[in-house]
């Protein structure tokens, strides 16, 4: 224990020290945060569908009709109707055969590359791929070659130079929005790429699907590619305002991952609520509302977006509702932070491991729901503080 208590207290000196903070009450623009009222911009409730009264009682009815647990995993006790029907409705929301559910992002990724590739097989993944992917790489047991951030050129250098010792399959892995920059994937130059090389395309668009393109099917619909990806990868805690992910794949692939990914064959089932608020989100993104939702956050992104940018200031390249403020080193930017919450807005400062050493940022997220006058004063109080601080 004695040894715990010292690298807390040096994970304290360097700050790098993480807390839990308890808010109270439903997700929303505004959250209760240690008794007081705050602007919320750390959420990935994009489209503000995590307080939306259809998702809710959708959810309280399936409860009531189906209980509250699904009693075990899949290949043990059996689907729910709800499982197919989730899984059909979000096979035809990307395009593909089939879809299979999973019970969180981090799980989907792990287990569907863990599933899909093994020794034989070599994974080609992007530098700022998200944890669950890297973690995914390494339980599969590919090999696998890291390409610079977005770099279809390195990429292809990488390809050929592997090719004259090909074996087994390859996989070109890569997210859609990337979640600490807010930047976007190259994906129709990717797709190219794959279909040059025989590859797999996955694209993890957690932060992508319900919000880009113009019917919100994602990165892939809004770089006019989405039938060329292979294996889709998405979430449902995320603008769908919910719980879980997916992967929509080919028929053969769903197979596979059923007999095959650990997290799936070894997970507990999606729970009847779970399931049936999901549907509902689709229902959602599908709609006018849907739209309405897609166009309000695009405008409110540039309302908050636009005087940072004019400032000058780091935001990675961002051209989503992800806006990151890069601040530099870990005891500004959480000194940053806590400033904000001081007066009323709550945001995250980002440190290593998540960032690069020296990348440190203030990860802004910004809601469809957020009225743009607060969202605009919300800037401009980051760039006081950071001129106070400099």
């Amino acid at each position: 224990m004695e040894s715990y208590r010292r690298e807390l207290e040096e994970l304290s000196r360097r700050g790098m020290l993480r807390s839990l903070r308890t808010l109270a009450g439903a997700q929303g623009p505004h959250v209760r945060l240690d008794g007081r009222e705050v602007l919320l911009l750390c959420s990935n409730n994009y489209l503000g569908l995590a307080g939306h009264p259809r998702l809710a009682r959708a959810a309280a009815e399936a409860a009531l009709e189906f209980g509250t647990g699904s009693g075990a995993s899949r290949l043990v006790s059996g689907s729910l109707a709800l499982h197919e029907e989730l899984e059909a409705r979000i096979a035809a929301f990307k395009g593909t055969e089939a879809a299979l559910v999973f019970n969180s992002g981090y799980a989907a990724n792990t287990g569907i590359l863990q599933g899909l590739a093994g020794p034989d097989d070599l994974i080609f993944s992007d530098a700022l791929n998200h944890a669950s992917i890297i973690d995914g790489c390494r339980l599969s047991r590919a090999r696998t070659l890291v390409y610079p951030h977005g770099d279809v050129d390195a990429l292809e250098a990488l390809m050929l130079r592997e090719r004259p010792a090909r074996r087994g399959r390859w996989f070109i892995v890569t997210d859609g929005v990337f979640s600490m920059d807010g930047d976007l994937a190259p994906l129709a130059a990717l797709a190219e790429l794959k279909e040059r090389h025989d590859a797999l395309l996955m694209v993890d668009d957690a932060h992508g699907t319900g919000v880009l393109g113009d019917t919100g099917r994602g990165s892939g619909e809004a770089s006019g590619c989405l039938a060329r990806i292979d294996l889709h990868m998405g979430t449902l805690g995320k603008a769908l305002g919910g719980f879980g992910a997916f992967l929509a794949a080919s028929r053969p692939v769903i197979d596979i991952l059923i007999n095959r990914s650990r997290p799936f064959i070894f997970s507990t089932s999606l729970p009847p609520a779970v399931l049936a608020a999901a549907l509902v989100a689709f229902d959602l993104v599908d709609s006018t509302e849907g739209h309405a939702r897609r166009e309000m956050l695009r405008r409110n992104r540039e309302v908050f977006a636009a005087p940072l940018r004019a400032a000058g200031l780091d935001l990675c390249g961002s051209v989503t509702q992800i806006v990151p403020i890069v601040t530099g080193a870990p005891r500004p930017t959480m000194r940053a932070a806590q400033t904000l919450l001081e007066r009323g807005i709550f945001l995250q400062g980002i440190r290593p491991p998540t960032v690069p050493e020296g990348r440190c940022r203030l990860r802004a997220t910004v809601m469809s729901e957020h009225d743009p006058q607060e969202l605009a004063a919300a800037a401009q109080t980051i760039l006081d503080i950071l001129r106070e601080q400099s």
